[in-house]
């Protein structure tokens, strides 16, 4: 939420209703040299409209999920909005417990205490689970099943100041396999997240990321021959400015991301190089939005890149694109809250084989909440993105996720959601089709602990039958926290 430091000035009456739940924050896709005349008519639209004012004012619903960068799948597509929680300027002011989403809520003597160090609040916990996988090495031939066990530990710090805010977390996970131990792999990630408060209604927010992880195989941008996980790390870092004036409220800001990637091995034993794929990508983007009534709003963004890969003497993986999206946002109380958005997006390719990816780009989520029990998902997302150089060059992936979350008891929640996916590359003639199917049901133990029983289904069908597998994953996972 976005609400005024302490030591600002009281509210009017139109900044209380802006303050309740309007979070704008910005992030698109793209860039090319001539950006289509369709996008750019679609956004001058909503910006021309945003001009005229309105008697209504705002309490719109905060834009869905962040830029993805590879690798990617239909798994993580659907990630939380970046820097949400560190707008919120008063933590001592909450919502009730059943106000939040059922995944995520916590009744009474179940939050988390944390642990307070003057201005800060440490967060720690581990987790650890195991877990049997029934085809190891996404084959479509010779399935190898093999139980893994997976530790993790993490430790956040958030700051306790009236104004501005540092959020930093700190994460390691381990995964060994019984049999197959080419396949155990190391990830470590930390993160730290900032905003600067320059007055009660602009802001300059950062997010700087460094972490070493590993690419699944079996997963999109993975090389199709790998037995192993592909090893590499990555750093990113974003600023950007966000400012609110009435009933609008815009931001723009600068992205680089940088990858090296490590080899990886296939199953006659050869090595796979991936240093192609190293590089790095900007980014700028900008959002601006405008509040038509209580419920309704209208916004339009746009993202530029460049991506600058190494590629091969044979293959070039650079590219340069755009994404530009225009549309609402909408909250009827606790009921409904969504964003939805359609504009087009356009990826240039250096390598003529993959060309330029370009066509009608769209972004949804809608969430339905018809008791305080249960929490129905819609959500469909559109991304281009470059696959292993070993499989293709360009990716055009459409993901589509229908999901829902059941509190059965205030400590038992229920989770399913099921996901289609739809890949075609470019560079090489080859589409897949990618259905999965997650199930989670988690018990709460007590304030300082949980367990959770999980089930995932995928199955890929891809024009190379090599690239065609299916898997049932099962799993167990015991959390400790304070």
């Amino acid at each position: 939420m976005l609400r005024r430091a302490s030591n600002c000035p009281p509210p009017s009456g139109v900044e209380r209703l802006l303050q309740g739940r309007s979070e704008w924050l910005f992030e698109m896709f793209g860039r090319s040299r001539q950006i289509d005349g369709v996008a750019c008519r679609l956004s001058a639209l909503c910006l021309i409209a945003a001009l005229f004012p309105s008697r209504a004012l705002a309490q719109v619903s905060m834009p869905i999920s962040p830029p993805t960068t590879p690798p990617w799948s239909s798994l993580d597509v659907f990630e939380p909005v970046p820097f949400a929680e560190l707008l919120s300027r008063n933590p001592d002011d909450v919502a009730a417990p059943e106000d939040h989403p059922v995944k995520t809520r916590e009744h009474p003597g179940y939050e988390r205490l944390g642990i307070r160090a003057g201005p800060w609040m440490i967060t720690p916990s581990v987790a650890g689970g195991l877990s049997y996988d029934n085809n190891v090495f996404a084959s479509s031939v010779d399935k190898r099943g093999d139980l893994a066990a997976t530790i993790k530990a993490s430790l956040g710090a958030t700051s306790l100041w009236e104004r501005h805010g540092v959020n930093i977390q700190g994460d390691v996970r381990s995964i060994d396999y019984r049999r197959y131990t080419q396949l155990d792999q190391t990830d470590a990630s930390f993160r730290v997240r900032g905003r600067i408060d320059l007055w009660h209604d602009a802001a300059i927010l950062t997010n700087v990321r460094i972490a070493r992880e590993h690419e699944s195989v079996g997963s999109l941008t993975s090389p199709t021959a790998a037995v192993e996980p592909t090893p590499y790390d990555f750093f990113s870092g974003d600023v950007t400015y966000w400012q609110r004036i009435n009933r609008m409220a815009g931001s723009i800001g600068m992205r680089a991301d940088y990858y090296n990637y490590g080899a990886t091995r296939a199953g006659d034993g050869s090595i796979i190089d991936q240093d192609s794929r190293d590089g790095r990508v900007l980014v700028a983007h900008g959002r601006l939005d405008y509040a038509l009534t209580p419920s309704l709003g209208i916004f339009t963004a746009l993202e530029v890149n460049r991506r600058d890969l190494r590629g091969t003497p044979t293959q070039a993986l650079a590219s340069s694109g755009y994404r530009s999206l225009s549309g609402i946002n909408i909250r009827l109380g606790a009921l409904i809250h969504g964003e939805f958005g359609a504009g087009y997006a356009s990826q240039r390719f250096q390598d003529a084989a993959i060309g330029t990816i370009a066509g009608p780009a769209f972004r949804g989520m809608l969430t339905w909440s018809p008791t305080r029990l249960l929490d129905l998902h819609v959500k469909a997302e559109q991304i281009v993105t470059e696959a292993s150089d070993t499989v293709a060059g360009g990716v055009r992936a459409n993901a589509f996720q229908i999901g829902a979350d059941y509190e059965l008891r205030r400590n038992l929640v229920l989770s399913v959601a099921g996901t289609y996916e739809r890949d075609q590359f470019f560079g090489q003639t080859r589409s897949d089709d990618v259905r999965s199917v997650q199930t989670e049901l988690k018990y709460r133990l007590n304030r300082y602990g949980s367990i959770s029983l999980q089930h995932r289904y995928f199955r890929r069908d891809s024009d190379v039958p090599s690239a065609s597998y299916d898997k049932h994953e099962v799993g167990v996972n015991v959390t400790a926290r304070y």
